[in-house]
């Protein structure tokens, strides 16, 4: 992995996603099915990693997202016994006995997202989802993505730049209204390990504000983009 400096202009691919339905559970709610607004930079590696079929990205990458619309689902969950002399038989817990139950999930609709890949890396990954390995998803198994663009871009170092649905470090800018959300920055491929990081995003995209250590796509959407690379 290679460290940027933020002091020159970068190369880089902007891929433009579109997800009907996405979920993104928050795991520092055990036995709840808290909702996260945006998908985790690890969520967006394990994206990555399906069109190139390598077991893991570790590149650096600015990303952004933001949903149209947002409801709750009513899941049945069937809990399965592991336990016993003979796990061969195991199965699910009976009835009166802590087996099924009804759990609340929170979703989002026409969920979009932005990823900015720079570098060599960059160009082989976004070269990749011209024919990807695995089947694209974000989130869950069953909430498939499509890509809507592919193009090259060059991000230029930026002191004031569109906030807008960026995630970015809590030190990137000092929007008022911009909330922390701690996430998985990554998981191991044996997913027993996740490395935390408390990341800020605005529920409603934020005009032009000062940056620090910040790059911005001029040419996104006709008024500009900051975005931060974020380190797995």
């Amino acid at each position: 992995m290679t460290r940027v400096s933020y002091a020159e202009p970068l190369a880089a691919w902007r891929l433009t996603f579109y997800a009907p339905v996405a979920s993104f559970r928050d795991p520092f709610f055990p036995g709840l099915t808290r909702g996260l607004p945006v998908p985790p930079p690890s969520t967006v590696r394990g994206l990555l990693a399906a069109a190139t079929g390598a077991p893991c990205e570790s590149l650096a990458f600015g990303m952004a997202a933001w949903s149209e619309g947002e409801g709750v689902d009513a899941e049945t969950y069937h809990p399965i016994d592991a336990g016993g002399a003979n796990p061969a038989v195991s199965g699910r817990v009976r009835a009166g006995k802590g087996g099924m139950t009804l759990r609340m999930r929170p979703f989002h609709t026409d969920v979009h997202l932005t990823v900015w890949l720079p570098g060599p890396d960059g160009e082989r990954i976004a070269r990749a989802f011209r024919r990807p390995v695995w089947g694209l998803r974000l989130g869950r198994s069953q909430d498939l993505v499509h890509l809507q663009e592919r193009v090259g871009v060059t991000l230029v170092p930026a002191t004031e730049a569109v906030v807008g649905s960026a995630l970015a470090p809590t030190t990137g800018h000092d929007v008022p209204y911009a909330t922390v959300h701690r996430m998985a920055a990554s998981v191991s491929t044996d997913r027993l390990t996740s490395r935390w990081t408390d990341y800020q995003w605005c529920d409603s995209p934020a005009g032009r504000y000062p940056v620090r250590d910040a790059y911005e796509d001029v040419d996104y959407q006709q008024k500009g983009q900051a975005l931060w690379l974020l380190d797995p």
